[in-house]
């Protein structure tokens, strides 16, 4: 078993990962702690990602696959470290080595991120990767039964509104072409690269399904969050063609995803301080259909 997921795991599996790998972990800086433990190394051009879920070997396979048949496109995205075998299994956790691609943290525009996703459906996709397709509904499910501290009554309002948005996505009638989507499409993971270039980075979510789940995100984050302005979003809908607020099924999608980033939040409660101040938070505001523009993003 794997010890619980904190910076102090994280960080012992990272000396064993950079050791097994002839890598150097000394000088090492924590990125970011959420679904990944994301570290840059000070001893070589490297990012390590440690994976939170012990049962992310199958999915972090698929991401090397992915990294590898993207660069054979020329597509711009994040490569993995050539001569190292992964995923590795350490310390009960997945591990994978990128090349890191900036030396600081610039993130790209939404514009140029609506040219990644543009380019990105163009493409046909091997056979040979074996996409999954990607089940909105069994992700929610599996959110729900990871939820290990939460009051029988949020407990009980979050599976009634996972069964009822559960219908209303059964109904829905998508626009966009079924196919490879990224899974988890925004700002975030999308980086400049030192050459100023755009890049996607997280390869993990890469799944078949409609387009629209990879609009959804800048769609929540600027008209619920306000994490984009009105120009930025516009320069968004502009370079993709597509504006999802338009269509009819938006609502609901965005309910989707909404419920799915807090039960993502629910479950880090227990090593998350911040996430144990946010997710009851975040509750409250579905269940009363309050505000979100006091979100705070993770």
């Amino acid at each position: 078993m794997a010890a619980e997921f904190t910076a102090e795991s994280a960080g012992a599996v990272l000396t064993e990962a950079c050791h097994s790998a002839g890598l150097d972990a000394t000088g090492a800086e924590l990125l970011r702690l959420g679904s990944n433990a994301v570290y840059r190394l000070a001893s070589a051009p490297v990012v390590v990602r440690i994976a939170r879920d012990s049962d992310a070997l199958e999915s972090m396979q698929r991401a090397v696959g992915v990294a590898r048949w993207l660069e054979t496109e020329d597509f711009p995205a994040t490569r993995v470290v050539a001569g190292v075998e992964q995923p590795a299994l350490i310390g009960g956790r997945v591990v994978t080595y990128w090349e890191n691609a900036q030396d600081g943290e610039e993130y790209a525009r939404l514009d140029e991120l609506a040219d990644l996703l543009r380019r990105l459906h163009w493409l046909e996709e091997p056979e040979s990767l074996r996409l999954p397709y990607f089940d909105p509904v069994a992700k929610v499910r599996d959110g729900l039964r990871a939820l290990d501290v939460v009051t029988d009554d949020d407990r009980v309002f979050l599976e009634a509104r996972a069964e009822r948005l559960s219908k209303e996505y059964d109904r829905l009638d998508f626009v966009l072409p079924f196919g490879m989507i990224h899974g988890d499409a925004n700002v975030g993971n999308a980086l400049r690269d030192r050459d100023g270039q755009a890049i996607l980075i997280d390869l993990d979510g890469f799944a078949l399904a409609p387009r629209e789940w990879d609009l959804v995100l800048t769609s929540l984050y600027y008209e619920r969050f306000g994490w984009h302005t009105r120009a930025e979003y516009e320069s968004f809908v502009h370079h993709y063609g597509f504006d999802l607020m338009n269509w009819p099924g938006y609502p609901v999608l965005a309910d989707v995803r909404e419920l799915m980033m807090t039960l993502w939040l629910g479950q880090q409660v227990t090593t998350n301080e911040r996430a144990a101040e946010e997710f009851p938070r975040r509750v409250q505001d579905i269940r009363t259909g309050g505000s979100r523009r006091d979100w705070q993003p993770f």
